[in-house]
Order: structure tokens, then sequence, then C-alpha cells
């Protein structure tokens, strides 16, 4: 067991939290949001209830067990202080990153590892000096206590030992790191993401499809496969001569890199900015974020539990 600590109780954060604490470790979480951090044991609790009436948590772990494995500080120099690991998992801004590392590098302690949940920034120019040894990313993806892959990116001065430590205690935790051997900007899941996404803002942008038509269209055709072929086992299975020809009759140029979409825009405009505010591309109704993560979760839990029976198609 180690002491970890969590600073950003958001969306990622208190998840993070629960991840490590269901791992055995004790778990120290913070937020400079008096909000964040309140709203953080509801979240954590709503989540592990979850896990425990699926079968995926141990039935004895209740409100009280998370209590205590989780303990929200409201300070950052309480919360990092004598901790193994320190878990960033603050907004996605270069300067609000740079300022927290400089905090951090004055209070974590000497042989303290620093782990970013950064999605897409390349974090190490923005590290002090005194932290670039001991400093890697960890990139978890939404919800961590159900999606297993975790990405594991050392800096240009990090030691492999630090990769080690991160890379075992995850695999202790039963998940799935992929170790990249230099920071590789997006990694692979979210670099196919991002090109989906690229595809999503035009077709919506361009007034082709609905948000629905988009939906159905993925999961009533690529998820079926995905999950038991992946992409490339899935490009096998299709015949790569006929993937070749493909490329040969593409008719039509995928879009370009943008900064914005017109349709992204305007729904954020009128306060649609997805689950937390009970409306986005779709209104979620008068249900609250608890309850939706908590049908979420159910519905991932029921899948994930079918596919660990069923299995993957393994090539070699």
């Amino acid at each position: 067991m180690a002491e970890i600590a969590v600073v950003g109780a958001g969306l990622m954060g208190h998840a993070l939290a629960l991840v490590f604490a269901l791992g055995g470790h004790s778990v120290r979480l913070t937020d400079n949001s008096p909000e964040a951090l309140g709203r953080a044991p509801g979240l954590m609790a709503t989540a592990l209830e979850t896990l425990v009436a699926s079968g995926e948590a141990d039935g004895k772990k209740d409100r009280q067990w998370l209590s205590a494995a989780v303990r929200c500080v409201p300070d950052l120099a309480d919360t990092v202080r004598d901790a193994a690991v320190v878990i960033e998992a603050v907004v996605e801004r270069p300067d609000v990153k740079r300022a927290v590392y400089g905090q951090l590098e004055r209070m974590m302690a000497p042989d303290a590892i620093l782990a970013s949940n950064t999605s897409n920034l390349d974090i190490f120019p923005l590290v002090p000096d005194g932290l670039q040894e001991r400093t890697i990313i960890a990139h978890w993806y939404t919800p961590p206590y159900l999606c297993d892959l975790v990405d594991l990116c050392p800096g240009p001065k990090t030691k492999p030992e630090a990769v080690i430590v991160v890379r075992d205690m995850v695999k202790a935790m039963g998940k799935a790191p992929v170790v990249f051997k230099q920071m590789v900007q997006g990694y692979v899941a979210n670099r196919l993401q991002a090109a989906m996404q690229l595809e999503v803002y035009r077709l919506l942008d361009e007034g082709l499809v609905t948000p629905k038509d988009i939906d159905d269209s993925v999961l009533h055709g690529l998820a079926l496969r995905i999950p038991i072929l992946g992409i490339m086992a899935k490009a096998d299975f299709t015949g790569l001569n006929l993937m070749q020809q493909g490329l040969k009759n593409r008719s039509y140029t995928p879009p370009q890199p943008r900064d914005h979409s017109e349709t992204l825009d305007k729904l954020i405009a009128d306060g649609r900015t997805g689950v937390m505010a009970g409306k986005g591309y779709f209104d979620w109704g008068k249900r609250s974020p608890e309850e939706l993560f908590r049908e979420r979760d159910r519905k991932l839990l029921a899948l994930k539990q079918a596919l660990r029976a069923i299995g993957p198609m393994e090539g070699k």
C-alpha cells in the first residue's frame, strides 16, 4: 500500500482517487474549488455502489470504508506531504499546470513521483527542473474505474525507475498499461478519437446528419466489432487487399484539423456543456449527473463482464 495524492477532484480526479483506493492504497484528494471537492465524495460513493452491486468490488466496501480510504483535504501541501505518487488531474491549460507543478516542486517528498493525467498536452516543457527526472504521464480514460487502458509516457529526462514503479502499480490494480518510449502526442486511443471527432464536427457543421445519426452509426456498426477485433485484427478479417483498394478508391477528402466547430461553439454558448449541465448534444432531462453516471456505469459493467467472458480475437 502506498500513499497517493490526487490533485484535482473533477471528472477524472475523483474517479482516480476511487481507483487507487480500490487498489488498496491510501488516498488524499484536493481541489482549489471547494464545490468540486465537496461534490467528490458523493460521486465516488455512487460509482462504488454500482461496482459493488455488479460484483466488481467487495461488498464490504461501503461509504464508511470510502471516507477512510479517500480523505478530502482542502490544502495542497497537506495533500501531497509524504505521498509516494502525486497524480495531477487539473484542467488542461498550460498556465494552470505550470503553476501547479511549481507548487508541487516545493511540496512533494524528494523521492515522490509526479504522474500527470494530461490528455493531449506535452507537459514536460512545463515541469520544473527539480521534478523532470521523476515526472511521467499516466493518462487514464473515463471512467477509469471501468476503463483499463493507461498510457504511460516518460519525459526526455525521466528516470526509467519512475515508469517501472507506476507501471507495476497500475498492473497490480488489474489495469492495462501501454508504455511508450517517449511522448506520443495524443497516444493511440486519443489520436483515433481525434480523427473521428474531426469527421463528427464536419458532418454536424455542414448539416449532413444529426447527433443521433452519428451515434446510431457507431453503436450499430463500429461498436459491435471493435471490442472483439480492435482495428488491426478487423483489417485482417476484412482482407488487406480490400483495405488497399479502399485507399485507392477514396472518394472524398478527410477533414483538415480545425480549432473550433460552429455546432460545438453554439451549444456551449447556450449553456449546453454536457451531462453535468443536463444538456449537450442531447437533452438528458432532469436526471442528476450521479443518476446518469450510475446508469452509464451499470451498462458499461454489464458489457465489460460479457466481453471478459467472450474474450477478444488475438493474433500474434
